[in-house]
């Protein structure tokens, strides 16, 4: 049985088709073609932690397929009360497919162990997925042709969509630059931070000017942990961690003026929601190289092409 976790076990054939049948469901949805394949299918979407682009793009993905998708928010459910396998078991009886968005990368696998139902990994501390994807998708949209992406950036913290994103680079012959003066400890994956590396694609610096040299995207994520914020103050516990960040990581900001002096050329994503202020500015979002939104939308037809590749045989 097929499942789409950390990517480790996709080959570049597998991106490649998944990718390709986005591209065939894009144009299908532009056409206003019905492509009611999972006609009385069910989703099953498991939350764990809150989601804006991912509840959205998974649910609709199911309703444009013919389908249905199930919400269902672990820390109103029993989860809390119970063994987690037992209660995974059952409820995957309820649906054909599970989208776990997943505290722990762990629990994602033990239920991918289950073999019950395919899994995806909706977001976990260490892989993303339907992001990276996603991603794919709109640079080779942008660049008009997988093989015009001669270089990738990722600015900020490596993390869990790094990681996802690192990967699928390097398994499509993409450079990866990291430019990332902390890592998130919790995104950790050893092995696939090897697979990545070992292709000899994959390089790190703290020189932006030598970063964006050629490249033809820049990627960014927030580095500022959401539970720092009470409305728009800062908690008192976390004053400490959050002045550490902001120096740690301001040199590094995506902002208009590192594009226009170092990459006139780059086109500018960052997977959202923006923390505006902090790892972007507001006249990056703005410039006439972002193409955030469209980033965004894209979530949609890959979703969908990621669902209906694992119902492939």
């Amino acid at each position: 049985m097929k499942h789409l976790i950390s990517l480790k076990e996709q080959s570049k054939e597998d991106i490649l088709s998944i990718l390709h049948k986005a591209q065939d469901l894009k144009e299908q949805s532009a056409k206003n073609n019905k492509v009611g394949y999972l006609k009385n299918k069910t989703m099953i979407m498991l939350f764990q932690k809150t989601s804006t682009r991912t509840r959205l793009s998974y649910e609709a993905a199911m309703t444009e397929l013919g389908g249905h998708a199930i919400f269902l928010d672990a820390r109103t459910s029993q989860f809390a009360l119970t063994d987690f396998v037992d209660e995974i078991k059952a409820v995957m009886r309820f649906g054909q497919i599970l989208m776990f968005r997943a505290l722990k990368s762990e629990n994602v696998i033990k239920a991918a162990a289950l073999n019950q139902i395919p899994i995806i990994d909706g977001c976990s501390e260490k892989y993303h997925p339907s992001q990276a994807l996603s991603d794919l998708l709109t640079m080779v949209e942008y660049a008009d042709g997988l093989d015009n992406i001669k270089k990738v950036v990722w600015l900020g913290i490596e993390n869990n969509v790094s990681n996802t994103l690192m990967l699928v680079c390097s398994k499509l012959g993409i450079k990866f630059v990291l430019v990332c003066p902390k890592t998130d400890k919790d995104s950790i994956d050893s092995e696939l931070i090897k697979q990545a590396e070992d292709t000899g694609l994959i390089s790190r610096t703290l020189d932006l000017e030598q970063a964006l040299q050629g490249a033809s995207f820049v990627h960014t994520d927030t580095w500022m942990n959401m539970e720092f914020f009470a409305g728009d103050k800062i908690k008192e516990e976390y004053l400490d961690e959050y002045n550490k960040r902001k120096e740690l990581f301001m040199p590094y900001q995506l902002n208009a003026e590192l594009i226009d002096k170092y990459a006139p050329q780059v086109k500018i994503m960052h997977c959202m929601p923006c923390h505006v202020g902090y790892e972007i500015s507001r006249d990056a979002i703005d410039h006439k190289n972002s193409i955030i939104f469209d980033q965004a939308a894209n979530r949609l037809h890959m979703q969908k092409a990621m669902i209906l590749w694992l119902y492939e045989k």
